[in-house]
């Protein structure tokens, strides 16, 4: 599966389901996230049972705005609805492959119990 494209109508509903997403905030004069972007179209291949989707901050400045992106590229990964990674940086393709096995390793059911402990002692 290649990347796709999230724009501020489609973002809401491709991160809320189930299953992996991955997302990178990019813009096309920034070095670092066109360094990113390969490695990140490369793992898409890999991994067809993830969505691995795209932002350009540029054209997506409300958006970018609206998920507090202050440093490109920003890669975001959302499992089963819930955002369980946010970093700044270009990750090299073995770091971007031990994240993704992370991500999977996840129990989903232990971290909705600390989000729901952590809401109520709030």
């Amino acid at each position: 599966m290649s990347t796709i494209t999230m724009t501020a109508a489609s973002f809401e509903e491709q991160v809320t389901g189930p299953g992996i997403v991955l997302v990178d905030f990019w813009a096309s004069w920034c070095g670092p996230c066109r360094t990113f972007a390969p490695v990140f179209e490369a793992a898409s291949a890999t991994h067809p049972d993830i969505v691995f989707g795209k932002v350009d901050t540029e054209a997506e400045q409300v958006l970018a705005a609206s998920a507090a992106i202050t440093s490109i590229p920003t890669l975001m990964a959302f499992r089963d609805g819930i955002l369980v990674y946010r970093e700044a940086g270009a990750l090299p393709a073995p770091a971007l492959e031990e994240l993704i096995t992370v991500v999977r390793d996840l129990d989903m059911d232990e971290v909705r119990a600390t989000i729901a402990s952590t809401q109520a002692s709030a």
